[in-house]
């Protein structure tokens, strides 16, 4: 990378380490109102519906931060999964591969293990979908707590690795929770997201064009059908990141700059806030780890998750198919795919989703309590691992630095 990368590389991992605090901060909050005397309060304003009935709007506030905030999240994740891909790290083909190949690894293998587990219990059919994600905020929060030491190449896979995870949760999203798609209106999404394109290439700069086509963007995806966090997803691969001549920042940079705070210190501690507010009833943690639906959670993104982003990361690099990130070793890999298994954010959103009016509304919950339950085991293991393997680099260093000083003695 080059200086102006790597310093923009770090300020991002700034925001998302405050972000990923404040998001933790939030989550609890809403266990805690969500457990107290006055709950009503939280459940009330969770399901307060706002918005112009007119337009198909009048949604819950729950709902608008679902849809409206995680889009803004995604919007932000794909512009810095494009700069990696075209001027970062992963501009190397088979270094991109690698957290691709992962990523895959990373859904299919918990997909198959949730399933498995889950089979037979009511809405698996869709619920099988709840751990194939990994959420970006906490993920790089921990590593940025705990991996200070080991390469940053180590945040770059990470980071890679959990935007495509995340985008192939959404495409999931899209074909498992769309009952019906409306031509009319996603023909209407896909000139929009044209446009958007044509404009990116033409240099057009102004936020009198970009803001209201990226509104008019999510409403179409909406009434389309379509989960609206694709339109997001969709808008930010497509956002210019190489600099013209004579240009200050490109549109990504300066994008990031204005709406990554706000994405991570507002939008997905919101969504997490609303997402979050389980009641934990004895009854409820009592069937943690007896109900399928959790004992699915759980073994999915902690076994399955690690499982299959290690395993086929050591198979494709193995292989010659990708190259390992440079200067880490497999215990690194390793210790990566442990933080893979926070699954806070996408997995809460696909629980919602797979387990909405299925049952009393309890299978909804458990899943939810697994997946904090397994996000909070999966920070704990993977901190301790990123812990030790940052000792370790941190000795080999000082090795090597006391090795040139000898050496610079002797001549």
């Amino acid at each position: 990378m080059s200086l102006p990368l790597r310093s923009e590389f770090a300020r991002y991992l700034r925001t998302e380490t405050i972000g990923g605090s404040i998001l933790l901060v939030a989550a609890a909050v809403a266990l805690v109102w969500a457990n107290s005397p006055i709950a009503d309060s939280y459940f009330a304003l969770r399901d307060w519906q706002i918005g112009p009935q007119s337009l198909h709007l009048d949604l819950t506030i729950g709902t608008w931060a679902k849809d409206g905030l995680l889009a803004v999240f995604f919007f932000v994740a794909g512009m810095e999964l494009k700069r990696e891909l075209v001027v970062g790290e992963l501009a190397d083909r088979q270094r991109a591969l690698l957290p691709v190949i992962a990523a895959i690894g990373g859904v299919v293998i918990p997909a198959i293990i949730a399933a498995s587990i889950g089979f037979g219990a009511p809405g698996m059919d869709r619920g099988w979908a709840i751990p194939v994600a990994t959420d970006i905020a906490f993920a790089l929060g921990v590593l940025a707590l705990t991996g200070s030491r080991i390469p940053a190449s180590a945040r770059v896979f990470l980071l890679s690795l959990a935007v495509v995870d995340d985008l192939l949760a959404i495409i999931l999203i899209a074909v498992l929770f769309t009952s019906s798609i409306a031509m009319l209106w996603l023909m209407g999404a896909v000139a929009c997201v044209a446009v958007y394109a044509y404009a990116q290439r033409k240099r057009i700069t102004t936020p009198w064009l970009y803001v209201p086509l990226a509104l008019l963007t999510w409403y179409c995806v909406h009434e389309a059908g379509i989960h609206a966090t694709l339109a997001g997803v969709a808008l930010g691969l497509l956002t210019r990141v190489r600099r013209d001549p004579g240009e200050d920042e490109a549109p990504a940079t300066r994008l990031e700059h204005r709406i990554q705070p706000w994405s991570a210190g507002v939008c997905v501690p919101l969504f997490a806030l609303f997402a979050s507010g389980v009641p934990l009833s004895s009854d409820l943690l009592g069937q943690l780890f007896t109900n399928p639906i959790s004992l699915s959670v759980i073994a999915g993104l902690l076994v399955g998750k690690t499982v299959g982003i290690f395993g086929v990361s050591w198979l494709a690099i193995r292989l010659g198919i990708a190259k390992k990130p440079r200067a880490l070793e497999f215990r690194d890999v390793f210790a990566l795919s442990v933080l893979g298994a926070i699954g806070f954010t996408v997995s809460l959103l696909v629980a919602d989703l797979a387990l909405a009016g299925v049952g009393d509304g309890s299978e909804a919950e458990i899943a939810k309590v697994a997946v904090l339950v397994t996000s909070l085991a999966a920070s704990l293991i993977g901190s301790a691992l990123l812990w030790r393997r940052g000792r370790a680099h941190a000795s080999r260093k000082e090795d090597s630095d006391v090795l040139e000083q000898l050496g610079g003695v002797d001549k």
